[in-house]
């Protein structure tokens, strides 16, 4: 538009006004043009999806952003400066046996936050001990940002660059939301409807869930705040210094909240006015098909089953069991199938079925002929089955997939099928149930309910990263909460005080009638003696 404005300009007569409408043009240009510094410390790929729509879309408005992560851009954009962390740390790993998780244990479950710790200190030292940070760190007094985007996943031990640049700070989830990024906010987390993302509930609880929901999640934020918090200021301190190292003034700094989920699929649930969600942000316009795979899907009659268990867990690994399984059900539909499936051949291929070894997931479900998506429950593959209308069967692995499927099925848009019930029955009745009339229209009606918005999700996300900058942190949105002490926000100095102002004169009566109860029977005694 800029390069539009300067066209005209140059064919104008009058040098003077063009002098004059330029000045104004570049001043209001370099008042709404903001350095921003975005950092990533996680190295999964998934993550990388939800960040990298935003960090370029700023770089497209004109904005300087410089991104720290493991994961560059693939070529040179204006605006955008990566400092690519991938020459100190290997990313992370590609890919994991369906054999080496037990979905139905719960020890898995409860031991993942202490996985995630691991994974935490692993990324924090990779991306301190990158020479391309350090050179960044050293050369860090040329930058003056205004503001800092930062992934609040499972450590904080960068967040004190914000205190380094003095910068207000914007976190970004790519998941539903953590416990302990919640509490930086104020955000309520009533455990009586609010599930923790990584147990396999829903917002309708029975009692003995809502009592582990309510202990595991406890745990969990004590657990970040007094273990993976003081173990990220001790890495902090080690490699940025002092001043990089206290992370409750680090955390202060917290602005604004920009969460990947939406509440028509991942369930209502209160937001104080600096969280904003942007589920979806990751997708884009459909592209194009292949030439062959588009053949494929318009020639089938019935139409076609697309079946993936994402980019980490490798199909080809499932058990000889539960892969013939599959395919016998395949066996038995009319629809096509599409398979994504890591290994050149797969011994007993079902003769309806395609398979390949990458697919382009977002554009398959986009096709008006794919009827079914068979999934694990990653967040992101779940939206773009939503977004696209096309039912889901979940069948969840670990971390938050099982609440992401608990999520869908409340939400009408598919449903769950446990790892260790998967038989040939329970593969075909579950996709006979999405297959229906009525579920493909449920689906329909859940992906217009997630579409129906004001803004896009990439656009709500720019627009509240600009107010951010706009108003120099919006102190203004930050709820009284933030700086209560926990009895306060609990209310129990409160409670401890009606509890006295009750009893107190209950016991002060009670006191007096014991007391005249005494007196009289002493009374008594000196009347009969």
């Amino acid at each position: 538009m800029l390069h539009a404005i300067l066209r005209v300009l140059n064919n104008m007569s009058d040098n003077v006004v063009s002098i004059v409408i330029l000045f104004f043009i570049f001043g209001a240009y370099s008042v709404i043009c903001y350095e921003i510094l975005a950092v990533f410390a996680h190295p999964g790929k998934s993550h990388v999806d939800v960040y990298l729509p935003i960090t370029k879309a700023l770089a497209e408005k004109g904005h300087n952003v410089i991104v720290i992560s493991h994961y560059p851009v693939s070529s040179s954009m204006p605006n955008y400066q990566d400092i690519d962390l991938k020459d100190q740390s290997k990313q992370f790993v590609e890919a994991i046996d369906v054999e080496q998780i037990d979905p139905s244990s719960k020890l898995t479950r409860y031991m993942l936050t202490t996985f995630l710790e691991y994974l935490a200190q692993k990324a924090c030292k990779d991306v301190m001990q990158s020479k391309n940070f350090q050179r960044f760190m050293k050369e860090r007094h040329r930058y003056h940002f205004d503001l800092m985007i930062i992934e609040m996943f499972n450590t904080d031990c960068l967040m004190g660059l914000a205190d380094i640049f003095n910068v207000p700070v914007i976190g970004l989830s790519s998941c539903t939301l953590m416990p302990w990024a919640s509490d930086r906010f104020a955000n309520p987390i009533h455990t009586g409807y609010i599930p923790n993302n990584l147990l396999p509930h829903s917002d309708r609880m029975n009692f003995l869930e809502r009592v582990e929901n309510t202990v595991v999640t406890t745990l969990h934020r004590f657990f970040y705040r007094y273990v993976m918090n003081a173990n990220d200021e001790n890495i902090a301190r080690k490699y940025l210094g002092e001043e990089a190292a206290n992370m409750d003034s680090a955390i202060n700094r917290s602005s604004l909240l920009l969460v990947n989920t939406h509440f028509s699929l991942n369930l209502p649930r209160p937001f104080v006015p600096n969280v904003i969600e942007i589920g979806g942000v990751h997708v884009g316009e459909p592209k194009p098909l292949p030439q062959n795979l588009q053949k494929w899907i318009n020639e089938s009659t019935h139409g076609v089953i697309y079946m993936s268990l994402g980019s980490l867990l490798r199909g080809h690994t499932l058990p000889k069991d539960k892969r013939e399984a599959i395919q016998k059900a395949f066996s038995r539909l009319p629809q096509r199938i599409i398979w994504k499936w890591e290994n050149d051949t797969m011994e007993g291929q079902p003769k309806n079925a395609m398979l390949l070894k990458w697919a382009p997931q977002f554009d398959i479900l986009s096709h008006p002929n794919v009827k079914a998506f068979i999934s694990h429950g990653g967040l992101l593959g779940t939206i773009e089955g939503v977004h696209s209308g096309t039912p889901i069967v979940v069948i969840p692995q670990f971390g938050d997939q099982h609440t992401n499927a608990k999520a869908i099925q409340a939400s009408g848009g598919g449903v769950i099928l446990n790892y260790r019930d998967i038989t040939e029955q329970t593969i075909y009745e579950a996709l006979k149930t999405v297959l229906d009339e009525t579920f493909q229209q449920q689906a329909k009606e859940l992906s217009a309910r997630y579409r129906d918005r004001p803004l896009s999700p990439l656009d709500t996300a720019i627009y509240w990263i600009e107010y951010v900058a706009r108003h120099k942190g919006a102190p203004h949105m930050r709820t009284a909460a933030v700086d209560m002490p926990w009895y306060q926000y609990y209310l129990l100095d409160v409670i401890a005080f009606l509890i006295a102002a009750v009893s107190l004169p209950v016991l002060l009566i009670c006191w007096l009638i014991r007391r005249s109860s005494r007196k009289s029977d002493k009374e008594v005694k000196i009347k009969r003696s």
